[in-house]
């Protein structure tokens, strides 16, 4: 299956917050990280989201955003092809293929547990929901982005 790889350089925050909006499709789901915390996996975006960096992602595509001195700047890994200004597209001959991911609650690396919550703030169950998108160039087939995903049922 054919992929599409875009970046965006220099975004302001309430673009970056139109931009999530016009790619977010049901389900989706946030994680955002600062230097103190992370949010965990969560279907909402909160009102104030200005984290240094985090992700989007659904069945269709997974968004990138990071901090930068001027704005954010985006990264975005999708199935579909986007039609969206400002948006810089990487014609390198992209594949991908989906993998079952395993989502680990109690990460070494966070030791407060990791935190799955639903549109309502409870908590959710995400096995057999979340997957990995491999991104590989079709040329050297080398794997250049491992995304996540949302499975279609």
């Amino acid at each position: 299956m054919k992929g599409f790889v875009y970046s965006q350089p220099t975004l302001l925050s309430n673009e970056l917050k139109n931009l999530l909006e016009k790619l977010a499709t049901e389900p989706s789901y946030y994680f955002l990280r600062s230097a103190h915390a992370v949010s965990g996996v969560c279907r909402k975006l909160p009102k104030e989201f200005a984290t240094p960096e985090g992700q989007m992602f659904n069945a269709d595509c997974e968004l990138r955003w990071k901090k930068r001195k001027l704005g954010y700047d985006v990264l975005l890994l999708s199935r579909v092809e986007v039609g969206l200004e400002g948006m810089k597209q990487d014609f390198s001959n992209w594949e991908i293929c989906d993998f079952d991911a395993y989502l680990y609650k109690n990460e070494p690396k966070f030791p407060n547990s990791f935190i799955f919550k639903g549109l309502n703030d409870e908590d959710i169950n995400l096995d057999g929901i979340i997957a990995q998108r491999y991104f590989k160039d079709a040329d050297t087939a080398t794997v250049h982005f491992i995304a996540l995903t949302v499975k279609e049922k």
